[in-house]
Parts: structure tokens; sequence; C-alpha cells
């Protein structure tokens, strides 16, 4: 079954390597927009159009680009926001990505992607998040873990093969 996933991963991943040298926009919220933003990728449909609507459209994209939506990636991409992709793309087991964030500083993301990704340090991103972030950004953590999750799994169901 890992056969099929991995092609479909390959071709989602976007390559990263030269982003290095593109501004990164800064990811500052009140616990209240994270928390709202966990409650739109869980599928609360008002709150996705409240991040759109009220200058969040990073995080409305964001959304769709865990979704597996290549629109919503690319306009991350080009918007600014190529941390939030490498991001998702290390949440999604890619290493050179994980690399990206920890060469960029962008700790919590780094930490959030290897505890998202569930894979050998999965465990270590949960317990630095656990002593060094807030309640609101574990728990988008711990969202963004179960939406990528069932992703997969879905991946792996021969019966919903296609299907996303």
């Amino acid at each position: 079954m890992g056969l099929f996933n991995k092609k479909r991963k390959e071709k989602r991943q976007v390559s990263i390597q030269k982003v290095t040298k593109l501004e990164s926009k800064e990811l500052t919220y009140h616990p209240k927009i994270i928390i709202a933003w966990a409650k739109a990728i869980e599928g609360n449909t008002d709150l996705l159009n409240y991040l759109n609507e009220n200058g969040f459209e990073e995080l409305f994209m964001a959304t769709y680009a865990l979704k597996l939506k290549d629109e919503a990636r690319d306009w991350l991409m080009k918007n600014g926001y190529p941390h939030l992709m490498a991001f998702i793309n290390a949440a999604e087991g890619n290493q050179q990505a994980l690399q990206w964030l920890k060469m960029n500083n962008f700790t919590a993301l780094y930490y959030m992607a290897e505890a998202i990704d569930g894979e050998q340090n999965g465990y270590k991103g949960f317990a630095w998040l656990k002593n060094n972030a807030t309640p609101d950004i574990f728990e988008l953590t711990r969202i963004i873990k179960k939406l990528k999750d069932g992703i997969e799994e879905n991946h792996n169901d021969v019966h919903s093969f296609g299907v996303d």
C-alpha cells in the first residue's frame, strides 16, 4: 500500500532548497486566532470564512494546503509564506523541509512538524511543545496531526483510493 502513497507525496512536495532567500512574513497570532484556525481545520466553515475575510488569508490557504490542495500550496509560496509550506511538507515527512525549518530558526514549526509526522522523533516534538509552547499551539498541533493521520489512512485504504 505504501507504494501508491509515496508517489503521491513526491508529487505534492514543493522543493524548498532555494527558498532560504525568500522573505518570510511573520506568524504571530492571538491565541483566539490559533484556536479559530484549529476549529476551521476541523471543519468549521464559519471560522474558516472569518479567517479569510479578516486578514488571515494565509491561515485560510494553509488549511487547504494541509488538505493537499495544490493551488493553496502555490499561493503560500508566492505570497511570502514559505515557512508555512515547509511546515506542511515537514509534517508530511519531508526531511528536507524539516531541516530547512531548523536552519532558518522556525523552532516551533520544526517541533510541531515532528509531532505531526509521528515518525522517528514524533514524541520529541510533543515533549518540546508541552514544555515550550502555549496550550493553543499544542491543541493546533494535535488537530493537524489528526487531520494528516486521517488523510494518510484514506490514502492507504484501497476502498477510498483516489478520494481526497
